[in-house]
């Protein structure tokens, strides 16, 4: 298999970037054309970015799972499409051909079908990193059902939460997940969340760990057992359901600015065919390698380059049960070399992570294997890149810096690997059929280049964001009102002398912490429950590992509480327990009170600078209601 569209050189993008953005439908309708449809599409694209609306391929039929799977039996069968490293080295690693994973997904098909699932039903997943994970994604979307994946870190309250705004009535967990030295308890959280959520109706349980847990007769049955009853019956072929390109394929909840997370809807067609492309050029993909992308698929780097982009090229896709750090530091490498992996796809996080062991633990392994290295999720610092390319790569493996979000479905700016020019911390230039542009805080362009600005988008993508679940207006005041007619990214970026982008951070009430976006007001409303708390304002701060750490200001009842490590202890296990123990601060500061205007706003850019260190450089206090506070909480930075 070779792909008709993989851009072999500087001179080939630069040809396709320009025929992208003069003719977008016949661009992206000839790229569509090598997939398989059950109706062809009436039209290629139909767009404003007022309402909004976006759609791509009118008027087409088709199912994604025949593109991941069906399409690839006669030729690769026997190849295999998911390989999975389990969180124990001791424990076998499975192999999943693409006639075995198209048995599987089949028959976990027959099982949502048998259990009641039909057409437009909300699924949420919340499993560990295992091949049923990937198995029942492909089977919601096989079937028509919309697949939300929840990722395994996440409370019972956050659970519930997602679960009540998708209205998602069928739920496949696991008794339990392991991750690093942890066993993480699956079915008790899921059990807690339903508490607030009486509308479901079926919990599949998948068996990981053996946890014991209470199973609720009529409600909860076990997966395994669920899949003999297809046996029995007989049942192999799931005939997919031919969904239209807009329905959508699935919800994923990202954190916003605003404290409740935003369900992010993705359409079947136009996902399908950006993240393949992506995925193909950005990699530089070649029949046969191992794509390593040690993503969670409740996260949508997971979504896009473990499960769609690779399986719908008919790739070889490898997912890992683990943490990079367990049972050492050692263990990516151990699996790079055990699977000869051709391309490790990692976040900024984990490089420094490994970083800060040394380079012992990468003595005496063999990464020849290694063609091309990637990054994801942040903005990687050079320091990280050049140890990265250093000691990883050896200085042979071209590094893809990749930027996009939730929202974009796949990679928008990106170095395609060996193809265009890369530079350290630069995401450098804009894929094909995205139009990146740099505004000013007034909405006017910026041009030439030696600029900043905010990240602003002109024309849409195949795999653009096409609503928030349930509250199209919420999509639109979020992404899209306030630029006139643009997608405003939400992040800052800088354009160099060649027009390489570097990405510069969010602008906007966001964290990024470890690659992964936390809402300010999500922590605050999570810190505020707590009984001792009358407010709190929340921060992100430079931290060494994680990129952003998150430092917390907390007026607290008295003024200071009688146990300081105590009660900062009590907050942590409530934002855990309310969010999830991703979203715990890393610094909390009681202060007597918060730097507001005389209207009442917290003034975030004074906490940030002293969450930074830069007590130098708070600026004009004049406007604050008390200018005295700034002093104090000055003196009290932890």
């Amino acid at each position: 298999m070779s792909y008709p569209y993989q851009i072999k050189s500087f001179e080939e993008y630069q040809s396709a970037y320009a025929k992208s953005l003069a003719q977008p439908t016949e661009f992206w309708g000839e790229i569509a054309s090598y997939f398989t449809w059950r109706k062809h599409w009436e039209m290629t694209l139909d767009w404003n970015f007022v309402e909004p609306h976006v759609r791509w391929f009118m008027g087409g039929k088709l199912n994604i799972t025949e593109n991941c799977i069906d399409r690839h039996l006669k030729d690769r069968g026997n190849q295999p499409a998911l390989i999975w490293e389990p969180n124990d080295p001791d424990e076998a690693h499975r192999v999943l051909t693409y006639k075995q994973l198209y048995d599987k997904v089949c028959q976990f098909a027959h099982v949502l079908r048998n259990n009641g699932v039909k057409k437009g039903d909300r699924i949420c997943i919340y499993m560990g990193m295992t091949p049923e994970l990937a198995i029942a994604v492909l089977a919601c979307a096989r079937i028509g059902a919309i697949h939300s994946v929840i990722f395994g870190g996440f409370s019972a309250q956050s659970i519930a939460d997602r679960l009540q705004d998708a209205h998602a009535e069928f739920i496949i967990t696991s008794d339990g997940a392991y991750r690093g030295g942890k066993d993480i308890p699956l079915k008790s959280i899921i059990d807690d969340a339903l508490i607030a959520c009486p509308f479901v109706k079926r919990v599949i349980v998948s068996t990981r760990t053996r946890t014991p847990i209470s199973m609720i007769k009529g409600r909860d049955v076990w997966w395994e057992d669920e899949i003999k009853k297809i046996e029995t019956l007989g049942l192999h072929d799931f005939e997919p359901e031919i969904m239209d390109s807009e329905d959508p394929l699935f919800i994923l909840y990202t954190s916003g600015s605003t404290g409740k997370p935003k369900g992010v809807v993705h359409a079947c067609a136009g996902y399908m065919i950006y993240t393949n492309y992506t995925f193909i050029n950005v990699f530089q993909y070649q029949p046969g390698e191992i794509h390593f992308c040690t993503a969670d698929i409740g996260w949508i780097t997971g979504h896009s380059y473990i499960v769609y982009g690779p399986l719908s090229a008919g790739g070889t896709s490898l997912m890992f049960e683990g943490i990079p750090t367990w049972p050492d530091a050692s263990r990516f490498w151990d699996i790079v070399e055990k699977h000869k992996v051709n391309i490790l796809y990692t976040a900024p996080t984990a490089i420094r992570s490994l970083m800060s062991f040394g380079t012992a633990p990468l003595e005496g392994k063999n990464l020849d294997s290694l063609r091309v290295l990637g990054t994801v999720g942040e903005p990687i610092n050079e320091e990280a890149w050049h140890w990265y390319n250093t000691n990883v790569g050896k200085g042979k493996c071209p590094i893809v810096d990749t930027w996009w979000q939730t929202e974009t479905g796949g990679t928008l700016i990106s170095n395609l690997a060996g193809i265009t020019p890369a530079k350290a911390s630069y995401a450098t230039l804009p894929m094909p059929g995205v139009e990146p542009v740099l505004v000013d805080e007034k909405g006017e362009i910026i041009t030439g280049n030696n600029v900043s600005g905010n990240l602003c988008l002109r024309s849409p993508w195949p795999s653009i964001i096409r609503t928030t679940y349930g509250d199209h207006e919420r999509c639109r005041t979020n992404y899209f009102a306030t630029y006139h007619n643009m997608y405003f990214t939400g992040d800052g970026a800088y354009r160099d002398e060649n027009g390489f982008y570097r990405i510069t951070g969010r602008v906007d009430d966001v964290l990024n912490v470890s690659g992964h976006r936390i809402g300010t007001a999500e922590v605050e409303n999570a810190i505020n429950m707590h009984a001792g708390v009358i407010e709190s304002a929340v921060v992100g701060f430079p931290h060494d590992v994680k990129g952003q750490g998150i430092y917390a200001f907390v007026v607290y009842s008295g003024d200071t509480p009688a146990d300081a490590h105590l009660s900062r202890q009590d907050i942590l296990q409530t934002v855990t327990r309310v969010i999830g123990a991703i979203a715990k601060p890393d610094k909390i500061q009681f202060v007597s009170g918060l730097p507001k205007t005389r209207s009442g706003k917290i003034m975030r850019r004074i906490l940030r600078k002293i969450a930074e260190g830069e007590l130098e450089q708070i600026g004009d206090t004049t406007t604050l209601l008390d200018p005295g506070v700034v002093e104090e909480i000055k003196a009290g930075r932890v």
